[in-house]
């Protein structure tokens, strides 16, 4: 399905009353890709949580003055292919606005590699806003939503590309100001777009503080991935969040967290909340500033390491199915889903 008539289809869906439930909207293509619309059963293995470039210097500096898009594809492309061999079609790329995100650059890295990329609206307020622009400070929670709905209408950038889910960041709780205007701005964002949301948070109470908050804009909280979870390392409060109906996202898997990532899914699983658990590596990361992007961690640890241990550890094929594919999926689709 194009574009344009992806949006015809949700624009009618929402005008008909389909924004209170969990229907999906009839019709619609399920997940937004840098290269367009997908249906969800295309998406098949996910990472969810991954970068491919960014940038520290700043909201104020930030820009593609300031690398060799050519330099980038070079260097990342050999990565994504391997992963693509490894049997992976999709890959989420969470660098948000102001930090590096480069849509046009996805695209031609997603037609290059043959992998499904997702890009994302939203601003990252964690780190005592440093890579906020400045009207962020003193723009209502409207007219920020305002900017990221624009986005999802009419493009990213100059470009045609649209974002397949919101990506903010909050700092630890309790939220501050401008952590509750960003979760806030996500919500009127989600109501009007379908849109998931994806938000790096500091810690427990910082995940529970903006579940409230979604709840209190009439959002259903399956609308809502708590990025960095393993951050929280009091498992019950992972539990509390779950069972509340938020996605419990593990990211940052490596040789250094592996086990106590195994830990914390089984954990989840013992509590019957695997269908809400998702898993990633948060790898990657061209830098911008270094020397050709600086130590860019490969994606395929979680192919070569994490999976062949989450089986000896007593997940079945079938439950790794539905933290790879099956979860990733339900998460990401285009739907608004409402209380």
């Amino acid at each position: 399905m194009k574009r344009r008539a992806f949006l015809e289809v949700l624009t009618k869906s929402v005008s008909a009353g389909m924004t209170v439930g969990w229907s999906r909207l009839e019709g619609s293509a399920g997940i937004m890709t840098v290269t367009g619309p997908i249906e969800h059963g295309k998406m098949g293995f996910t990472l969810i949580h991954e970068h491919i470039m960014v940038d520290f210097v700043g909201a104020g500096e930030v820009g593609p003055h300031r690398y060799d898009a050519r330099q980038v594809i070079d260097r990342a492309l050999p990565f994504l292919s391997q992963l693509k061999n490894e049997g992976c079609k999709t890959l989420v790329d969470c660098t948000p606005a102001f930090l590096g995100r480069d849509v046009a650059l996805l695209k031609q890295l997603s037609e290059a590699s043959g992998l499904y990329i997702i890009s994302n609206t939203g601003f990252y307020g964690a780190v005592e806003g440093k890579y906020l622009p400045g009207f962020a400070f003193t723009e209502s929670a409207d007219q920020l939503a305002k900017h990221w709905i624009n986005e999802w209408k009419n493009g990213i950038d100059d470009t045609d590309i649209l974002p397949g889910l919101i990506k903010i960041g909050v700092n630890r709780g309790p939220l501050n100001t401008m952590d509750r205007k960003l979760i806030e701005a996500a919500a009127l964002t989600h109501l009007e777009t379908g849109l998931s949301i994806s938000s790096h948070t500091g810690n427990g109470l910082a995940a529970l503080e903006q579940i409230i908050i979604l709840e209190e804009h009439k959002v259903n909280p399956r609308a809502f991935r708590w990025v960095h979870a393993q951050n929280e390392k009091d498992k019950e409060v992972h539990l509390e969040a779950a069972r509340k109906g938020a996605w419990i996202e593990f990211d940052g898997i490596s040789e250094n967290s592996m086990e106590e990532h195994i830990q914390f899914l089984l954990n989840m699983k013992e509590h019957g909340l695997l269908d809400q658990c998702l898993v990633s590596q948060d790898s990657g990361w061209y830098h911008v500033g270094e020397e050709n992007g600086g130590n860019f961690r490969p994606y395929t640890y979680i192919f070569e390491v994490f999976i062949p241990e989450l089986k000896k550890g007593g997940f079945s094929k079938k439950e790794v199915r539905k933290l790879m594919i099956e979860n990733p999926r339900r998460s990401l689709e285009i739907m608004i889903r409402a209380n």
